[in-house]
């Protein structure tokens, strides 16, 4: 039997350097007239029980979202198992949901779904797989691996997707909702989207 659906706070990580998007701020890039960071919020607020936003520059533009806003506790910019642990540190929860603020089509049924994978798996951590790879920062995680995070993050094994396989995680088969996944990395990929035929409602 599968435990009802704890208190989940969502980490919306934004504190990338976004090299490939020639150094801008991805965040606050638009599609269809709205920032990608308000596109994920719209589809992640519904599904847990409050949002925290992981930035690593600019923090006052992120302060009329409502939502706490969290710079990591190292200078400059160590990757996601940064934001994991900034993440991990400041909540009381047991489990966090982790997001990028690229990925603006996420399905509505994402929390739900990684946590009866985590449950049925009794792992501390589930992750996506699109169906054609891994998604290694959309996953839930439980906060008795902070520790395995330090570590890494000390030992300088940066890698997420690394880490993440070392956990042995549950994982989750979207093939179903690929499209779901999409992110965001390039001004090509942006402007794609914006010409394609999705929406908030999609």
């Amino acid at each position: 039997m599968i435990n009802p659906l704890p208190k989940i706070p969502a980490v919306i990580l934004a504190g990338g350097q976004s090299r490939r998007m020639g150094g801008q701020d991805k965040s606050w890039m638009t599609l269809h007239g709205t920032p990608l960071i308000q596109h994920v919020l719209q589809r992640i607020e519904p599904q847990v029980s409050h949002c925290i936003l992981n930035v690593n520059r600019n923090p006052e533009q992120y302060e009329p979202l409502g939502w706490p806003v969290l710079n990591d506790s190292v200078s400059g910019f160590s990757g996601p198992l940064q934001g994991f642990i900034t993440g991990l540190s400041q909540t009381d929860e047991q489990w966090v949901l982790f997001v990028p603020c690229d990925m603006p089509l996420l399905p509505d049924d994402l929390v739900s779904r990684l946590w009866q994978a985590a449950e049925l798996s009794q792992r501390p951590l589930a992750v996506v797989h699109d169906g054609h790879r891994l998604q290694p920062v959309v996953l839930l995680l439980h906060r008795s691996l902070l520790s395995s995070l330090e570590t890494a993050i000390s030992k300088g094994r940066l890698k997420v997707g690394s880490w993440v396989m070392q956990q042995e995680p549950a994982v989750v088969d979207y093939s179903d909702q690929p499209d779901a996944f999409i992110n965001l990395n390039r001004p090509e990929e942006l402007a794609a989207l914006e010409q394609g035929p999705y929406s908030d409602d999609d």
